[in-house]
């Protein structure tokens, strides 16, 4: 393994709270949560969604007439690469762009796109939809568009893997630097899957919460009444640097990237192992790159989805590989799901986001609408409805997709 070590530099998001991480941040640590009623058709069964506000000013990131032509997921790329960007304190013309790359993802790309474009095929002619759809619908779009933006002319490409989309882009952007291929990676991911086709399709394939409570209280990992995760929408995108050339231009270094582990489920397209075998592998394999022992982790970001299959399987490998309350008391864990709602290939790099905040600011969020414990579930500190302060040195971020992709990260206090 090369010795290069990799360092977060820059971190930028767009989410259901609005354009920001201390926005973000404000909000999850106070266990408030961004899921209301969907501006979508009234006929939906399913009501509620995390959707990025209307009134996002989009004209301080690009042009009008260059936004119309560009799916929402490629805009909140573009909004959270910029955000990460001015945060970093890079200055890409004092750098060699060659040495700067790209992986920001999508797990579904232009749906909105791709309905409309269908739907004006069918009314207009089949050579009538616009001469754009195509590359506002293509799942690389984000990341081509950040190194247009930006001149950036080191690796770049697209990384596919459905919830673990946004962990898997950090991950493999790390592999990058490591591996000498780039000096400076725009890593993460983003989601704009918040509409008919998507709430629909997701509705039918049973995964989504039809709850009838108030909005807010919609998702809720772990508590024994929840019935699905709710659909969300947004961007985040980290600067990942390698350590010495984050050092030597006086570079702000929120946090150090120590493992990342992958595996797969072979088991289903949609439901986890239920022996949370290839979780447990990918935990394993982050573990064992960073030569830390389970007893060395403080927190965890769990992928808490707030289905019953998923959150049992991933509560019972965690206290399988970490040991539940009893055995381990160090441990904090929490779905930050419960407030954000579930953002798809967005999801693994907000809650990096997020992981890392937890270590630079000592503070553990929580899991919110945890009322009644699942007594199925793992006994763990879920950290239920309230942030807890907490020294985090090394904190993990789980992100699990169907399909059976695995991906889990590490993070340690720099």
């Amino acid at each position: 393994m090369s010795s290069r070590r990799v360092v977060v530099t820059g971190m930028g998001c767009v989410t259901p709270y609005g354009i920001g991480v201390d926005l973000l941040w404000e909000n999850i640590k106070n266990g408030k949560s961004g899921i209301k009623e969907h501006h979508l058709n009234e006929k939906h069964l399913v009501k509620v969604a995390g959707q990025v506000p209307l009134d996002i000013d989009t004209d301080k990131y690009m042009d009008s007439k260059e936004a119309k032509r560009l799916d929402k997921s490629i805009i909140f790329a573009l909004i959270a690469a910029e955000e990460a960007y001015k945060d970093s304190g890079l200055n890409v013309e004092k750098e060699d762009r060659t040495r700067i790359g790209t992986i920001v993802s999508t797990a579904a790309g232009g749906l909105v796109v791709v309905t409309t474009g269908y739907k004006e095929m069918m009314s207009r002619g089949f050579h009538k939809c616009s001469p754009f759809t195509v590359p506002m619908m293509i799942a690389n779009m984000a990341s081509g568009k950040v190194s247009i933006k930006y001149g950036l002319r080191g690796p770049s490409k697209a990384v596919l893997s459905a919830c673990a989309t946004g962990a898997h882009s950090l991950g493999d952007s790390y592999r990058t630097i490591q591996y000498g291929d780039a000096d400076i990676m725009f890593a993460g991911g983003a989601e704009s899957s918040v509409c008919d086709f998507g709430i629909g399709a997701f509705t039918s394939a049973r995964t989504l919460s039809k709850s009838t409570r108030p909005p807010e209280e919609v998702s809720r990992p772990y508590d024994v009444e929840r019935d699905g995760f709710v659909l969300s929408e947004g961007g985040a995108v980290l600067i990942l640097e390698e350590r010495e050339h984050a050092l030597k231009r006086g570079a702000r270094i929120y946090a150090e990237i120590t493992g990342y582990g992958q595996s797969s489920d072979a088991y289903d397209m949609v439901a986890p192992d239920p022996e949370g075998k290839g979780a447990e592998l990918a935990i394993r394999n982050c573990l064992k790159e960073a030569d830390k022992n389970p007893r060395d982790v403080d927190y965890i970001n769990m992928h808490g989805t707030s289905t019953h299959l998923g959150d049992l399987a991933e509560s019972n490998t965690v206290a399988r590989v970490f040991g539940d309350r009893n055995k381990n008391s160090n441990l904090c864990v929490s779905s930050t799901k419960s407030m954000t709602g579930h953002m798809l290939g967005a999801a693994g790099s907000t809650e990096a986001i997020i992981s890392v905040k937890a270590i630079t600011d000592g503070i553990v969020p929580p899991t919110i609408n945890l009322v009644h414990p699942d007594p199925e579930v793992a006994d763990l500190d879920y950290v239920a409805n309230k942030a807890k302060a907490k020294d985090v040195k090394i904190a993990l971020s789980n992100s699990f997709g169907f399909g059976g992709h695995n991906a889990v990260l590490m993070f340690e206090k720099a």
